[in-house]
């Protein structure tokens, strides 16, 4: 399984280095010294990985045959794409890979359909959910363990508890809630997968086609 790991930025004084924009939470591991990773678009790769430091806070990356600021600045805005393997899990249990997360149904507690996950968005300071309503609108909701508050990935959901404004129409919720017609069955006790650490979830990498319907971000 290919998973995008990272994408190529500027090229960084004059000897080869590119910032770099990660997208995998294990950059130790898949944007090491010595890995050979494919490219999109795939006639620029494969690349190999000759060094790599960290620089006001950015990495820095500069691969074999490029030498120059211009060899450089030939591979900005290039996706650098890693093998994994799909039946990977992260060692820690709060954690998951992209293409764990994504297609799975995102559910209120009592079973409320919210949409459907089609993106994971990594920030700096957290991670989202990208969602597509059944409307087709999008929502994006925070991967904090006080809004995800269970990630079932036997029955392919996540749960929410989603504050008052997050959801568009959550108003409407709350008024089902109170007895209206047309509100699902609460979800089974014990479908729900132990809760996120206290500071949330989080989600490993993204899917080479920026996450949608793939199977991995992960590695």
């Amino acid at each position: 399984m290919q998973l995008v790991v990272a994408r190529i930025g500027r090229a960084h004084g004059i000897k080869g280095e590119v910032t770099v924009e990660v997208r995998t939470d294990e950059p130790e591991l898949r944007l090491a010294p010595g890995a050979v990773l494919a490219t999109d678009p795939a006639a620029v790769g494969p690349l190999t990985i000759e060094t790599g430091r960290v620089h006001s806070g950015r990495l820095l990356l500069r691969f074999a045959g490029v030498a120059d600021r211009t060899g450089a600045e030939v591979l900005r805005n290039t996706l650098l794409i890693a093998d994994v393997d799909p039946d990977a899990v992260p060692e820690d249990p709060d954690e998951y890979y992209d293409h764990q997360l994504i297609d799975l149904d995102v559910v209120l507690a009592d079973g409320t359909e919210i949409g459907r996950i089609t993106e994971i968005s990594h920030l700096p300071s957290q991670d989202l959910f990208i969602v597509e309503r059944p409307d087709g609108s999008e929502v994006m909701i925070p991967f904090v363990t006080e809004i995800v508050t269970g990630i079932d990935l036997e029955n392919q959901r996540a749960v929410i508890d989603p504050p008052p404004g997050l959801v568009d129409d959550r108003a409407e919720i709350a008024s089902a809630r109170d007895g209206s017609p047309g509100v699902r069955e609460e979800a089974q006790a014990g479908s729900q997968d132990p809760g996120a650490s206290a500071d949330g979830g989080r989600s490993r990498e993204r899917g080479e086609d920026g996450g949608r319907g793939t199977s991995e971000d992960g590695a």
